[in-house]
């Protein structure tokens, strides 16, 4: 237990004279430390004592405890906190854990009673120590707590997934197999399902949503029809509660020996286990467990007696408090749903979330892929890329389909070919022809187009850069061929996959409309850069995988110091004058200092972080971290502040510098960019199929309202269409950054876990909700 030295803000003394105790319970999730750090550390931030419990995984070990199920055991524990002066407790765990908590809490009056008769404690302690506040956070790697988008471990154990679906990818490739992968998930199939979207896996078994009687026929059917369209491979995911309408178990031996008796297949079953609850913290963890420790301490002493034990959660990118035994009794639900053969109401309780994600890999696995026939080119139907390919298939389909053309522009971004595999095949299963486009604006205005069959893009969700291709180039000075190019392909709208050069070009393309009537048809952005600098959305695809790479550098640049004592790293990173990059990071990786272009740093600044560090140097904690944005100042360079560093820290640490560069535009998406990925596409379409009907007249579409070039974003909550031309004026375009940006508001986060007096914003504290009034969903239904 550690003291705080006197603040001076209002934050600062919330918790003067008050406890406060953080325990991690149940199965252990990797980011629980970040969350038991947060707590730690802005508990002290606060003037509050705070206490570890012991086993109760966690750097303070984590526990399944038998004792606290009885009566006499939490006797105990009450005597334990009453003795010590805690009133405020913090539970990391799951359900189990959650619930014995808020137990514990309704019992107290008795509990303090009682130990008073028996001569436990004081009457004065037991007054002191009236009521208790509980504040909990749900730590569990199957993210089946209902009312939060995502628990603490869940994105790890997703990318402990993926690493291993993609390397057995490679192997099955190479021997023409199947794969049958178990993951984790007894009563909930949410790591199965993110799974199966994440690698394009050909099937998947959830308990939440039994097959159908004849599945079997189904699942075999599927794996040839993959087969036979040039496919190498075959991915099944199980998740191990699995079952089916009878709520008989269906395990990966079953789906084995399926497969060998029905298909005469090589498959193999890989069970991963406990493998999913290893490794390090990925940086989503990492930053909601410090996102959520925060909110928890501020709701642990912001409570009153009247006040319920409450849950704190994520409800798209906000935090949200809300009553603990409200989500506790909807989890209960979802159980007793399925126990009752009641699959539909298990997944309505699941979230909006939840079925939308289910719904998006039903359209993109489930459903046949379109039939297919050789399409006779006319006139409107463009040509092939080269004039010896021979002729592309179509779908063939009773609609009558309108063409999209999906192209790359900007810089590469992990993600990409998620999107662009998605919306090529949601669009596909609307009737559309779909038309891949090279080279972004350029490549529109050279013909560089070519039809996209549905197997062509069977196994783009797992690759990195951009398979289409991406430039910079902007369109204006490319509008005649431009136009010519949408007239001569017969494209009736554009989904645009890219930067701040996709949200800038589209603006163009606008502008274009006066003049080229070819223009008026609608566009749709989908934000996708390493940056994350596109106004009208929190995140874009690409930064999640950017920010891992990022954090997990600097884990291994800190580690590399291990045996060197007294050592400081100054890290660049990418993000023109976007800072959102070094932000997370600082906050995932625990820099002592990140240097941004949006807040605004002098010479004294810097002096005061080097004074910092020293004092750190004195403590056991012997190596400093540092990141810099690359574009933060024009002259207080990389180089500038590393010599800065080496001449002030000469005799006490010395200093090295990394510049990461383009390697953070590189690498296998994340699980998070393959899902954001695929999800954007499906709605990107969906959107845009309507926007060409309302904008069809008399056979042709003329789309000139703002409305009808429009860029999809994540905000706060939900996915929202907004028109371009509204974005405008919240666009700083000197600097290609939005003129708000919401990450600014855990810049303090960051700066009190590196112990700096700073005082805390809480201009958006969450208030307690419901579980029932809450929008759990990150968008609306597909």
């Amino acid at each position: 237990m550690a003291q705080t030295p006197p603040g001076h803000g209002h934050t600062e003394n919330l918790g003067a004279g008050k406890a406060i105790a953080v325990l991690t319970s149940g199965g252990d999730a990797q980011g629980m430390n970040a969350a038991v750090r947060a707590v730690v550390r802005v508990g002290i931030y606060t003037g509050a004592k705070v206490y570890f419990v012991h086993e109760g995984g966690t750097v303070i070990g984590s526990a399944r405890c038998q004792d606290f199920r009885t009566r006499e055991g939490r006797l105990k524990a009450a005597r334990n906190l009453v003795k010590r002066g805690i009133t405020n407790l913090c539970v990391i765990g799951g359900d189990g854990s959650l619930t014995g908590a808020d137990t514990f809490r309704a019992e107290w009056s008795s509990l303090l009673a009682e130990l008073v008769k028996v001569g436990g404690i004081t009457a004065e302690e037991a007054k002191k120590s009236s009521y208790l506040n509980i504040v909990g956070m749900v730590g569990s790697i199957d993210n089946d707590f209902c009312g939060t988008d995502m628990t603490i471990g869940t994105d790890s154990a997703l990318h402990r997934i993926m690493e291993i679906v993609d390397a057995i990818t490679t192997t099955a490739q190479s021997h023409q197999r199947t794969f049958v992968l178990e993951v984790m998930g007894r009563h909930c199939g949410y790591l199965a399902l993110i799974t199966a979207l994440a690698c394009g896996a050909d099937w998947v078994f959830i308990p939440e949503s039994p097959p159908e009687d004849d599945w079997e026929d189904h699942l075999c059917r599927r794996l040839t029809e993959t087969r036979v369209g040039g496919s190498r491979l075959n991915i099944i995911i199980v998740a191990e509660g699995a079952i089916d309408k009878h709520g008989k178990a269906i395990t990966s031996d079953d789906i084995k020996n399926l497969v060998v008796k029905r298909l005469g297949y090589d498959t193999r079953v890989t069970i991963l286990g406990h493998v999913q609850r290893g490794g390090t913290p990925s940086a989503f963890d990492r930053i909601l467990g410090s996102r959520m420790g925060v909110e928890a301490v501020m709701a642990l002493l912001e409570g009153t007696p009247d006040t319920p034990a409450c849950v704190v959660s994520l409800s798209g990118n906000q935090a949200v408090r809300l009553p603990l035994m409200e989500c506790v009794q909807v989890t209960k639900d979802v159980t007793t749903a399925m126990n009752e053969g009641r699959f539909d109401d298990a997944l309505k309780l699941r979230g909006r979330s939840f079925q939308n994600n289910w719904n998006v890999y039903k359209l993109l696995a489930h459903i046949r892929p379109p039939s297919t026939k050789v399409r006779q080119r006319g006139r409107g139907d463009g040509v092939p890329l080269n004039p010896t390919t021979p002729p592309t298939l179509a779908p063939s389909s009773p609609q009558s389909g309108y063409t999209l053309a999906v192209l790359n522009v900007g810089a590469p971004a992990a993600g990409m070919n998620a999107a662009v595999r998605s919306t090529v095949r949601i669009g596909l299963i609307h009737g559309h022809r779909m038309l891949a486009v090279h080279d972004g604006f350029e490549g529109l205005a050279y013909g560089k187009l070519e039809e996209i069959s549905w197997d062509r893009v069977g196994s783009w969700t797992g690759l990195g850069g951009s398979k289409l291709g991406t430039k910079r180039t902007l369109p204006k000075k490319y509008f005649e061929e431009i136009s010519a190019s949408i007239s001569n392909f017969g494209i009736h709208g554009l989904i645009i996959i890219g930067g701040f050069e996709a949200f800038t070009g589209s603006l163009e393309l606008m502008e274009g409309r006066a003049k080229y009537e070819e223009l008026c048809i609608p566009l749709c952005i989908i934000p996708a850069t390493v940056s994350n600098n596109v106004p009208g959305s929190d995140f874009s695809i690409g930064a999640d995988t950017a920010l891992n790479t990022i954090t997990t550098t600097c884990d291994r640049i800190k580690q590399s110091a291990a045996g060197t004592k007294r050592r400081v790293f100054i890290i660049e990173t990418m993000g023109g004058f976007c800072g959102y990059l070094a932000t997370m990071a600082g906050l995932a990786a625990g820099a002592d200092a990140a240097y941004i272009y949006e807040e605004h740093f002098n010479i004294r600044d810097l002096q005061v972080n080097v004074e910092h560090l020293t004092e750190k140097m004195k403590t056991t904690v012997k190596r400093g971290l540092v990141l810099r944005n690359e574009r933060c100042n024009e002259n207080y360079t990389t180089d500038f502040i590393y010599n800065l560093y080496s001449e002030e820290g000469k005799g006490i640490f010395d200093c090295r510098k990394n510049v990461l560069g383009h390697m953070q535009q590189g690498g296998t998406p994340t699980p998070f960019d393959r899902n954001f990925g695929t999800k954007m596409g499906a709605k990107a379409v969906a959107w845009i199929t309507g926007k060409i009907k309302e904008c069809s007249r008399h056979g042709r579409i003329f789309a000139n309202t703002a409305d009808s070039a429009c860029l999809l974003g994540m905000r706060k909550r939900s996915l929202v269409f907004q028109p371009i031309t509204d974005l405008k004026e919240q666009t700083d375009f000197e600097h290609r950054i939005p003129k708000e940006q919401w990450w600014l508001k855990l810049r303090p986060i960051l700066k009190i876990l590196a112990k700096y007096n700073i005082e805390l914003d809480t201009s958006e504290k969450a208030h307690l909700e419901h579980v029932t009034r809450k929008r759990i969903s990150l968008e609306s239904n597909i």
